[in-house]
């Protein structure tokens, strides 16, 4: 028996490039918060910290999306977000214009502190 993680079996299901893309966005969350959990929330990967959601990613027709980031990280980061598609609750993001490492960061950071004060 194999112990495949739901969000590899989601991420099977994902084209090559956006598999590709969304592999490397885990594996910097995973990166900067190592003892987060995995799951699958309302049918995405989700990253969880102390089992509530961080962020969440997922592939769609003609992009990928991270959810999770406030209103206040959007505004405060407008300048760094110039270009990338949203709605409310996503960031959109295609694979041939991926977030720079620096931006992952904030975001996680951001999340984090969320986390924190309860958000």
């Amino acid at each position: 028996m194999t112990d495949t993680s739901p969000i590899d079996v989601y991420l099977a299901t994902r084209p090559a490039d956006q598999r590709e893309a969304l592999q490397h966005l885990r594996a910097q969350i995973k990166r900067l918060v190592p003892h987060a959990t995995e799951s699958m929330t309302y049918g995405m990967p989700t990253i969880k910290v102390d089992g509530r959601g961080l962020l969440l990613f997922a592939g769609w027709k003609a992009h990928c999306s991270v959810y999770g980031l406030s209103d206040a990280f959007i505004a405060e980061h407008a300048d760094e977000l110039k270009g990338f598609e949203r709605t409310k609750g996503s960031l959109h993001f295609t694979t041939d214009a991926p977030f720079r490492e620096s931006l992952v960061e904030e975001m996680v950071r951001s999340r984090l502190a969320d986390l924190e004060a309860g958000v």
